[in-house]
């Protein structure tokens, strides 16, 4: 008797931790070799002060590299314009993620809420790896599952790396924001954000299918049902999700590095005391996404001055606005440029308290080709993502 692969144990404890909520997939994510997929990738380095990444390159069957697949953790693949399988030994990474594989317990938790059945043709928007893809083909058939993504090399990797192991779902280069291989689709699950949600998505999903998707710059799941008006309908999902968002070029937009020379320490056009207490919102992060909602695109960034330990915080913004909160005893705001960043800020926390801060999970999704919205629990407040 063959003894298995040593893969097949950690993927079946895998599956036992991640599907315990969702046992269907569990077949699925127990014969998916993971570790195939993600042959290289690269680490972040703990304090580097330019945001450096190191690569990770370990034999198949490493008892590393297999502990590393087939953990519940995100691996990222691409920093920058740079893939860690296009690396060489000792290069490091600089920049943001640009791609990744996606932590199994993540894209299992969506795909319960996807809710497919057999003979469902399914998108998987961001192919990545090719691992949701891989997932999805071996529940519901090749034949019924299409991938895309917008690199070329993502698509190349993965489509050979699924016929490794005789999963030949349809993957396909493209603009996911555009117009999609086939007219029609069951459902949709999407493992990068956006907004606005697609048009083509919503052109492309049959009567009585679903979407699941997440709102750029936010950690917003939303599931929507298609009706037979056109109208998809659904909410925001309990649990966060946080993906990269959509991008037409080879690394996303440079940071506002410009703005924040001017915000960082000049005296404001506009100076004044705060209107409350200044937030924190890496922990306030329900009023971090409704601002983000109402004043889409402003970049955050936040410190603790050393000396005394006050906070700051910076808003800013492509058009050269800016905002900086300092709390201290008098909690005070400076302001520049053509748009008052903090003013927005506080008038989104007042409205929110006006409406007892609601829980973001009660916005409810209308979702239609000719424009979307996200509406508080009242209908009082409605964004457009």
């Amino acid at each position: 008797m063959t003894d298995a692969p040593a893969w097949t144990e950690a993927a079946k404890a895998l599956a036992d931790k991640v599907t315990a909520a969702a046992p269907a997939w569990h077949d699925a994510v127990s014969k998916t070799p993971r570790h195939l997929l993600v042959p290289r990738w690269w680490r972040r380095i703990p304090n580097s002060p330019t945001q450096e990444w190191e690569l990770v390159d370990l034999p198949e069957d490493s008892p590393e590299r297999l502990h590393a697949a087939y953990t519940d953790e995100t691996l990222v693949t691409r920093v920058g314009p740079t893939h860690a399988d296009h690396a060489t030994s000792g290069e490091y990474g600089k920049g943001d993620p640009t791609s990744s594989s996606t932590l199994p317990g993540l894209i299992v938790s969506m795909a319960h809420r996807l809710d497919a059945k057999p003979g469902h043709k399914v998108l998987d928007v961001g192919t990545g790896s090719g691992y949701s893809a891989g997932l999805f083909a071996h529940r519901f058939g090749d034949e019924n599952v299409t991938s895309v993504d917008m690199d070329a090399y993502l698509v190349e990797a993965a489509r050979a790396r699924l016929a490794e192991f005789g999963r030949t779902p349809r993957i396909e280069a493209i603009d996911a924001t555009g117009e999609l291989p086939e007219a029609e689709y069951d459902r949709i699950m999407a493992t990068v954000s956006v907004r606005p949600v697609p048009a083509s998505w919503l052109r492309a999903l049959r009567p009585g299918g679903r979407l699941v998707t997440t709102i750029a710059h936010t950690a917003l799941l939303i599931t929507a049902d298609m009706g037979t008006d056109g109208i998809a309908r659904g909410s925001v999902q309990p649990d966060p999700a946080t993906f990269m968002e959509t991008r037409q070029a080879a690394d996303y937009p440079a940071k506002l590095n410009d703005v924040f020379v001017s915000a960082r320490v000049r005296e404001g056009e506009d100076v004044r005391p705060s209107h409350g207490a200044i937030p924190d919102l890496w922990q306030e992060w329900p009023l971090r996404w409704l601002y983000e909602l109402d004043t889409p695109g402003v970049e955050t960034r936040a410190a603790t001055y050393p000396n005394d330990g006050r906070r700051v915080v910076w808003l800013l913004a492509a058009d050269g606005s800016w905002a900086r909160a300092e709390d201290g005893t008098t909690p005070m705001v400076h302001q520049g440029g053509p748009h008052r960043l903090w003013d927005d800020l506080e008038r989104v926390r007042r409205k929110w308290e006006e409406n007892n801060r609601f829980s973001l999970h009660t916005l409810r999704a209308e979702l239609t080709a000719e424009g979307s919205s996200l509406l508080s629990p009242d209908g009082s407040w409605s964004f457009r993502v």
